[in-house]
């Protein structure tokens, strides 16, 4: 019997096979992500998420475009059904028809989250500052463009732009939309890419347009003067804080604290809120507050509800008999989304590439890109211009000799033959005999022709205009200017958002109703808080912490203790136990650099508690100085949260201790030498950053690294401390070699 033969294995390569089904390659995971997921992440950055220069994300031009083509614009059409513009745009947006009418609704008019609505429409589109208020289907709505699309498709068809072929190849369409003026500032726009985001507010439109026309004249000019802050659809108060705005139009990054604006009927009781940050929800701010009152924490709402209705938003509280109404809305500030923050990250593409700017940067590439299409159209008017006078010319000569030209058409037998005979004839090029033969017969008379070349000097100057406008950018810029005075002319409205001013004030926080109980503070080496009840501590078991972390300090104290948080950046942060949730001991407990806004790589020093402002702190140095600084020095009438310089930058600090009465402290050095000294020999300081007084006289390249109070386990050193140690009374900066001693 003949041996079966045997199917021969593949071959493996990298190592690697799996029978029957193929070969596996082994690779890099880095070389499989960087040729399947990049790909992806720039589609995402580049052709989905971020805005352009222009203002517009690609969905959005797709849909405005679309409109546009189909005769959306214009004053005598009449308003058509989403739905018919929804499925037009498909040709350029190949996406759900829930996706493209999601962006619609953002666009227009009815649902109030644009300062200037690109879309007018009618019908319920929502509103932005409702997350429960769903808009109406596409095929019960209509819209068409507002007015102020003028701006975006001015001369678009004069290859202003560039254009490009859509997904199928069918139609063309515009990479960006030659605005008139910076829509990019002028409204506000959201998008979360790969990795990164964007997050633009919106501003003015006349202080855009003046700040803009601004630094066209003076790059220097100084933006504050003439933007004066964001300006949201939703209206509002916004802290105006001088060095805050800075920071965001010089980096494109900051933070802007707003808050609703209400007014306080007395005859009802009731408190009327009608203006909100454009941040949050009606329903965001009512939940927050119902769970408040839920947990005890406010006590004077009796009821709250939604009353917004076609005349605009509402929430109308009602208070009980004897709240003040104002300190009340101060706690609903610190408490509730009623007051809020925007976060800036204006993140735009520019030429393809995602950069984050500031105001005066994106302001400036605004101008740049405005600069090339006004070029562009310069030189499009331009060549119809030159074309033009070209075959007026042509007229000019036959001018002279009409009859010439009627005889060589009619003297020539092949229709052919025409346009050569004329070029021969009057010594035109073929694009002027080719014009001159299409001249109707009525129209070859000496009226017309002569009607016809009247325009040649003025299109002559007209031409000469242009050149000029090409080869000078301070022409250009004027055009630009006068466009963007134009623009403010038309669609100029008033701010919506206005300012408080409150310089470093926080809001007072009513302390009336915080409940007052027994807690342990506990404070962990990498700045973790716990704050615990009596009763929890001892049903609890092992403190939970991070690998390599431990409890630093702990104190016994109540609900309404003050705490002072010490950084590694000479900054004092102030706070209450008030303001952190009781905790277990089973849970990590709050991270302080986050809970209280540290700056960045900035770390947890030490925490004082206190409810008196008794005693004092003392610093230690590693230069062996050390300040006594009483802790009044950082009590502070107002609430403020943050305090600079709250002790010296001179020499980096060894140790904070918080002493309710004098002590004596051990100190020790890197070469072995320790100092036993009372504290009642340093004289207390009135400044916070003070450098103190050298306690400690250390030896080259010697510095203080530990400090602790002297307790029973320094009873070997008591016998040097009449000979070490002076009297008490004796001024510490006199403690010399003589007062250390050598361990």
């Amino acid at each position: 019997m003949a041996r079966k033969k045997e199917t021969p294995k593949p071959k493996k390569e990298h190592n690697a096979y799996i029978e029957g089904s193929g070969i596996v390659v082994n690779e890099q995971i880095a070389d499989t992500l960087k040729k399947n997921y990049m790909p992806y992440a720039m589609s995402v950055i580049i052709s989905r998420a971020l805005p352009e220069i222009d203002g517009f994300k690609p969905s959005h031009r797709k849909l405005l475009y679309t409109m546009y083509k189909n005769g959306l614009l214009r004053e005598d059409k009449e308003r058509s059904k989403s739905a018919n513009v929804v499925g037009a745009t498909m040709k350029l947006n190949p996406h759900g028809d829930q996706a493209i009418y999601e962006t619609m609704v953002r666009l227009t008019r009815g649902n109030e989250a644009l300062l200037h609505p690109y879309v007018d429409s009618k019908g319920n589109f929502g509103k932005a500052y409702s997350r429960d208020m769903h808009y109406a289907a596409a095929r019960y709505t209509e819209v068409k463009l507002d007015p102020i699309c003028n701006e975006l498709f001015r001369d678009i068809d004069k290859e202003t732009v560039d254009f490009v072929p859509n997904y199928d190849n069918t139609m063309q369409e515009p990479t960006l939309l030659p605005a008139t003026f910076p829509s990019v500032l002028v409204n506000a726009n959201v998008g979360i890419a790969v990795s990164m985001a964007s997050n633009v507010c919106s501003f003015n439109l006349k202080e855009i347009c003046e700040t803009t026309i601004s630094l066209m004249k003076n790059s220097e000019h100084d933006i504050l003067s003439t933007l004066k802050g964001p300006d949201f659809p939703s209206g509002g108060f916004m802290y105006y804080d001088e060095s805050e705005l800075n920071k965001i139009y010089e980096t494109g990054r900051g933070s802007i604290k707003v808050r609703s604006k209400y007014n306080y009927d007395k005859s009802a009781n009731c408190i009327e809120v009608t203006e909100i940050p454009y941040s949050t929800t009606v329903e965001a701010i009512i939940d927050k507050i119902v769970d408040l009152i839920k947990q005890g924490k406010i006590r004077e709402i009796s009821y709250i509800r939604d009353e917004t209705d076609l005349n605009g938003l509402k929430i109308a509280i009602d208070l009980k008999r004897g709240t003040d109404p104002d300190k009340l809305m101060q706690k609903l500030f610190r408490l509730t989304p009623l007051q809020d923050n925007y976060s800036c990250n204006f993140n735009i593409l520019v030429a393809g590439t995602p950069k984050v700017m500031g105001v005066r940067e994106i302001l400036t590439e605004w101008t740049a890109f405005r600069e090339e299409c006004v070029k562009r159209r310069t030189y499009f008017d331009l060549t119809k211009k030159k074309e033009k006078l070209h075959l007026l010319e042509a007229l000019s000569k036959i001018l002279l000799d009409i009859d010439k030209a009627i005889r060589i058409i009619r003297e020539t037998e092949q229709e052919s033959d025409v346009v050569p005979n004329l070029m021969l004839g009057f010594g035109i090029d073929e694009i002027q005999a080719e014009y001159v033969a299409e001249i109707k017969l009525r129209n070859i008379n000496k009226q017309y022709i002569l009607r016809r070349i009247q325009d040649v000097d003025t299109l002559k100057k007209e031409i000469e205009e242009m050149e000029d406008i090409l080869s000078d950018k301070k022409k250009i810029r004027k055009i630009i200017v006068t466009e963007l005075e134009n623009v403010i002319k038309l669609y100029n409205k008033p701010r919506k958002t206005l300012f408080y001013y409150q310089s470093d004030i926080e809001d007072e926080v009513v302390e009336d109703d915080v409940p007052d109980y027994p807690v342990n503070l506990f404070i962990s080496s990498s700045g973790y808080f716990k704050k615990i009840t009596p009763q929890s501590l001892r049903m609890s078991g092992e403190q939970k912490l991070k690998e390599g972390d431990y409890i630093s300090a702990s104190y016994e104290a109540t609900n309404k203790t003050e705490l002072i948080f010490f950084s590694d950046k000479c900054q004092a942060y102030k706070s209450k136990a008030s303001a952190f949730d009781d905790c277990k001991a089973s849970l990590m407990g709050d991270y302080i650099p986050a809970k209280l806004s540290f700056d960045n790589e900035e770390g947890l020093k030490a925490m004082i508690p206190t409810s008196d402002y008794e005693g004092y702190v003392m610093f230690f140095f590693e230069n062996g100085k050390a300040a006594k600084i009483p802790l009044k020095a950082y009590e502070t009438k107002t609430n403020r949260k943050k305090l600079a310089n709250a002790y010296s930058s001179k020499s980096p600090l060894v140790k904070i201790m918080y002493l309710t009465e004098d002590c004596d402290i051990l100190l020790r050095s890197s070469k072995g030498n320790a100092l036993l000294f009372n504290t009642a020999m340093i004289l207390p300081k009135s400044t916070r950053d003070s450098q103190g007084v050298q306690v400690m006289t250390l030896r080259a390249k010697a510095v203080l690294e530990g400090v602790e109070i002297a307790g029973d386990n320094i009873s070997e050193l008591e016998k040097y401390r009449s000979k070490n140690i002076p009297a008490a009374g004796k001024p510490a900066k006199e403690l010399g070699d003589s007062n250390q001693l050598k361990l």
